[in-house]
């Protein structure tokens, strides 16, 4: 489907012309109609299918077409990270090229004090859309920099990273300074019982799109461990001792596992660090940059960097523990094998995740190969299949989170049987 046969204005339409944007992606095709129709949007989406410009564009576009008070915050888009709310500030200076009367500021941490007061200045010209982090948007809220009681527009992004690095309490603070008839966008790449009970809590009758996770790609080499917990490191001693140490990511879904690991691998003599919620966002931004300079050969980690790292040489991720569902299990051993690259990803199952492991390997289409516990440790557990239990739970399309029927009175009315404003004039080639 393409962009001109939406609801679109045409200066967001002409915007996406001299970005060379023509055909919707998937998700883009199936929540900009539903946003620009007034709904509550959950989507459920992996990174790099275009879910930014999927809420963006449509948002952008009702701003443009006017109706919003000039001196207030319309649209706050909320990001787990500086990186994310950088990328799209960036987003939005390239959609937003033609739209004269919308503004934006991008607010986060970790800058001086020249940055605040230009966040602060924008803040109180009344900028239409603020991209913010929680713990930045928090302070500006708690010495009364900013009022939220007028804005139109809520987006979640990444909704899944930001539960995992502990912003739960903050993200309800903020939405219960929004007004009722605020309407709320909410992403995430995985759909775990949390990041329901959050929808549930925070959207109105929403319009849930879940996109088929994408299969990890043909060139990373998969395998397994079945084994006991305590054998774990010593099958790590094993593959760290055959061979070359650099690039590696150990993924764990757990903290205190993440920090005991890093410690073990300490004692290992091996050169590693670790990176996960407890950090703060200076130590972990010096964490990446230690690790992406070659500074560091072992990155261990929880889930916290399973998506968005930008790193193209990663040579091998191991699961010390089975991701909790297939979605989990390809973004983490996704960040191998990238740019044309080869990749090796290793999971260790233990006795009580098998039946985790082979709703991964259904999910895969095949089994993934079994390695031989090293000599000297001992025998594993028998690799042993479960039938996979049919769940009645699994809810598609619109489901109701604050009583029955569709939503009511919704404060846009929506676009549904107006009429596309005519064709956008399109520039010539170049014509930024």
């Amino acid at each position: 489907m393409k962009f001109e046969e939406t609801y679109l204005n045409d200066n967001i339409l002409d915007a996406l012309y001299d970005m060379r944007f023509d055909e919707m992606t998937p998700i883009q095709e199936k929540c900009i109609p539903e946003i620009l129709d007034g709904y509550d949007v959950l989507g459920v989406a992996q990174t790099g299918t275009g879910k930014t410009a999927a809420y963006l564009l449509p948002i952008l576009s009702m701003l443009d077409d006017g109706g919003y008070p000039k001196d207030a915050i319309n649209c706050v888009v909320m990001s787990p990270t500086r990186e994310l709310a950088q990328q799209i500030d960036q987003a939005m200076q390239g959609f937003g090229y033609y739209l004269d009367g919308v503004s934006s500021v991008a607010v986060y941490g970790g800058n001086d004090g020249g940055r605040y007061d230009q966040e602060l200045r924008g803040m109180r010209l009344g900028a239409d859309v603020l991209i913010a982090t929680p713990g930045r948007l928090i302070s500006h809220l708690k010495v009364g920099n900013l009022d939220l009681s007028r804005c139109s527009f809520f987006v979640l992004d990444e909704a899944d990273r930001m539960l995992d690095m502990g912003f739960s309490e903050d993200i309800m603070t903020i939405v219960k300074l929004l007004p009722p008839t605020c309407q709320r966008v909410m992403f995430s790449a995985t759909m775990p019982a949390k990041i329901r009970e959050l929808a549930v809590s925070l959207l109105h009758d929403p319009v849930e799109i879940k996109l088929a996770v994408s299969k990890p790609a043909e060139k990373i080499q998969q395998s397994a461990y079945v084994c006991y917990d305590p054998q774990k490191l010593k099958i790590i001693e094993h593959l760290f001792k055959a061979g070359d140490l650099k690039r590696v990511i150990i993924f764990s879904g757990k903290k205190d596992r993440v920090k005991d690991i890093a410690r073990q691998l300490k004692r290992m003599k091996i050169n590693c660090a670790e990176m996960h919620s407890d950090l703060t966002q200076q130590e972990r931004d010096d964490v990446m940059y230690r690790f992406k300079a070659g500074m560091v050969d072992v990155l261990v980690a929880t889930d916290i960097v399973s998506r968005g790292i930008d790193i193209d040489d990663i040579r091998i991720v191991l699961n010390y523990d089975v991701p909790h569902d297939a979605e989990d299990y390809v973004h983490r051993i996704g960040r191998t094998a990238r740019a044309d690259r080869d990749g090796v990803a290793i999971t260790f199952v233990n006795e009580k995740e098998m039946g985790k492991f082979h709703e991964i390997e259904h999910f895969l289409g095949k089994e993934v190969l079994k390695n031989a516990l090293p000599d000297g440790i001992g025998e594993g557990p028998e690799y042993t299949k479960r039938e996979k239990k049919r769940s009645n739970t699994r809810r598609h399309g619109r489901w109701n989170s604050h009583g029955s029927g569709k939503r009511n009175n919704h404060p846009r009315g929506g676009k549904k049987g107006g009429s596309k404003k005519g064709g956008a004039q399109k520039p010539s080639e170049g014509g930024q």
